[in-house]
């Protein structure tokens, strides 16, 4: 049976056309998903696998994307460690419990994803179920520095003191959590994996707030060990980070098949940077707010850039801003495959 196209061109396999898919399609920018979203609250959505099936599915068949991408948050391994947490409008998750010092870190739990978060695979599994098989579903899963930034800050941070001040001042302490989290995210992408994924993708948004120095000493040998884990899962693995282009070669050094760029480098001098990778980018969400012949200009530009390439998935650079007008998304989603699709033949 052939692969979907979004596992093919991660294989950096020759294929019909560029995929693409867009990084929190199934969110705000959907007038579907609004309604939904004033009758229920999102984590009540997430944990109901009926409904969380449908927004997954939704973009699929609104946008013509070529990947649904599972309807989510990247806290939820959390409430398998005994952390409780809530989700807040227009702030973002709030954690209820800090993990700040030794103690702290030894009493989260490490514990079977099913058992955790049985609603998840339940969603997965009836997702893959109805999904045309060309059509790739994407597992995912937040990475160790943003969910330790979580943890420790206790909310969304523009400087991440309190956990750069672990990070360098408490090595041991941080080096435990680093620990704990990657067994836990370990068990999760394996278990999304085991229920139907095809593609797995580590949303490390926040890891750009770090030196390449702090990166290196201490995130990458973590990040190498959890994609190094997921080695023989069969499905390719996205690593993705925004907010640095110096942190690329060192993102491209774990065992994956793809890296995701932002849009702070453009997408040519960022695969050279990446070296023998696929690549996923890496249009401005914010672009997608302008006029179209503006929108149709830079997305041309980053398929010029990509130069019908081998392994090159059209994204945007992070998520679809709430503001965005779908039928513009569509629109876009069309315009790549028309483009690309001529060069392929």
């Amino acid at each position: 049976m052939t692969a979907p196209l979004l596992v093919r061109a991660l294989r950096r396999e020759r294929v019909e056309r560029t995929p693409v898919w867009f990084m929190r399609q199934a969110g705000r920018s959907l007038p579907e998903y609004r309604a939904l979203r004033e009758r229920f609250g999102m984590l009540e959505m997430v944990r109901t696998p009926e409904l969380a099936a449908r927004i997954t599915r939704l973009p699929v068949d609104r946008l013509g994307v070529d990947a649904a991408v599972l309807y989510a948050d990247i806290m939820l391994p959390l409430e398998g460690m005994g952390v409780p947490f809530e989700i807040t409008p227009e702030v973002g998750p709030i954690i209820g419990h800090l993990v700040r010092t030794p103690r702290d870190v030894g009493a989260l739990r490490v514990v079977e994803a099913e058992e955790a978060t049985p609603y998840l695979f339940e969603t997965i599994r009836a997702v893959r179920a109805g999904l045309p098989r060309e059509i790739a579903l994407i597992g995912f899963c937040g990475g160790p520095f943003t969910l330790a930034s979580y943890l420790i800050e206790g909310g969304p941070s523009r400087e991440h003191a309190r956990t750069k001040r672990m990070l360098l001042g408490e090595p041991a302490v941080w080096g435990r959590l680093m620990d704990t989290l990657v067994e836990v995210l370990t068990r999760y992408l394996r278990a999304q994996v085991d229920a139907g994924a095809d593609v797995v993708q580590v949303f490390d948004s926040w890891a750009g707030a770090l030196s390449t120095l702090d990166y290196e000493r201490s995130l990458l040998p973590w990040m190498r060990r959890l994609f190094a884990s997921l080695g023989d899962a069969g499905v390719p693995r996205i690593h993705f980070a925004t907010g640095n282009p110096a942190l690329l070669p060192l993102l491209a050094s774990v065992d994956c098949e793809a890296v995701s760029v932002d849009w702070r480098a453009p997408l040519d001098d960022a695969w050279d940077a990446i070296g023998d990778r696929a690549i996923q980018g890496n249009l401005d969400p914010a672009v997608c707010l302008a006029p179209w012949d503006i929108v149709e200009a830079r997305a041309t530009d980053v398929l010029r850039r990509a130069g019908g390439r081998p392994g090159h998935v059209f994204n945007l650079g992070h998520g679809v801003l709430a503001e965005t007008d779908a039928d513009v998304l569509a629109r876009l989603a069309a315009l790549v495959h028309e483009r690309t699709a001529a060069v392929a033949a």
